[in-house]
């Protein structure tokens, strides 16, 4: 474990997803106690899409745009506990950020999340001119779940000839309800996602319904014509190796794919700012989505 985030492990709340309001309450806030980011430059703006509550944030001459989807395991999280993250990518790319308010489970199970995500997509390549990018320059991330959902927008439009996406960014996707990996069947204890909490995830966004390559993109039989990505993985976490798996699959597909496997960190780990290795990774994330959407 890297030095500077073990010190913070005991800040980060339980893994536990068995009540789904004492979980979303326990990080909002966790969220609320965090500086406030600065906005400096940015034009924010909460919209309606179709009934989807989506924040915009517009730094000055953003050519390209991403639609970002916040992690909490399809449960928890919403446009405010993204705020900081959103800035951050705002900021730090120089791009568009459409943050996404999609629905949350179990109240609204699959496919509610993915309608959401894909609804703001398309909305989002609908709009690019009034938001003053390129439509060719449009990208969808997330982090966790959200980086799930990314890319299951990403084989939606891909099967249903919706709008181009230029860039997938996937920063510890949860992309697997089989829990069948090395990391998934042994992570069982490590900070803030366990496997346990994994099982409560899916349960609480698949009720009985069955997997399917829409809820559980690993489970797609065919990656190639889906947009470049990138995937970042943390060392410590139940979906490791899941994450590098489908990074894999995308490049014996045909899809260009940067793969960073950030070792000493856990899920989420990159929220402790202070550390250097946080520093770094989010300059890598946002400097990545920069060079996708630039010329």
């Amino acid at each position: 474990m890297d030095r500077e985030l073990e010190a913070f492990i005991p800040s980060f709340p339980a893994p536990d997803l068995t009540d789904p309001v004492a979980a979303r309450a326990g990080l909002a806030k966790l969220s609320a106690a965090a500086p406030a980011p600065d906005t400096t430059g940015l034009v924010v703006e909460d919209r309606a899409v179709g009934g989807v509550p989506v924040r915009v944030y517009r730094p000055v001459d953003a050519r390209g745009a991403v639609v970002w989807l916040h992690g909490g395991g399809f449960v928890m999280g919403d446009l405010d506990t993204e705020h900081p993250w959103a800035v951050r990518i705002a900021r730090g790319a120089g791009v568009v950020v459409v943050s996404v308010g999609y629905r949350r489970a179990p109240e609204h199970r699959f496919p509610a999340a993915l309608d959401d995500a894909y609804a703001a997509f398309v909305w989002t390549a609908e709009h690019a001119a009034e938001l003053g990018v390129d439509p060719a320059r449009i990208a969808v991330g997330g982090h966790a779940a959200g980086a799930g959902l990314a890319a299951a927008v990403a084989l939606r439009a891909r099967d249903e000839g919706g709008p181009s996406i230029r860039f997938q960014l996937l920063s510890q996707p949860e992309l697997d309800d089989r829990l069948e990996t090395w990391s998934a069947r042994n992570f069982t204890d490590t900070p803030f996602m366990t496997r346990p909490k994994l099982v409560a995830s899916w349960g609480h966004y698949l009720g009985s319904t069955p997997g399917s390559p829409y809820a559980a993109p690993a489970r797609a039989e065919d990656l190639s014509g889906l947009p470049p990505a990138h995937v970042a993985t943390a060392e410590f976490d139940p979906l490791r190796d899941e994450g590098i798996a489908y990074a894999l699959r995308l490049l014996q597909a045909g899809v260009p794919v940067e793969l960073h496997q950030w070792a000493g960190t856990f899920h989420g780990s990159q929220a402790v700012l202070s550390a250097d290795v946080s520093q770094r990774q989010i300059g890598e994330l946002t400097g990545v989505l920069r060079r996708a959407l630039a010329d």
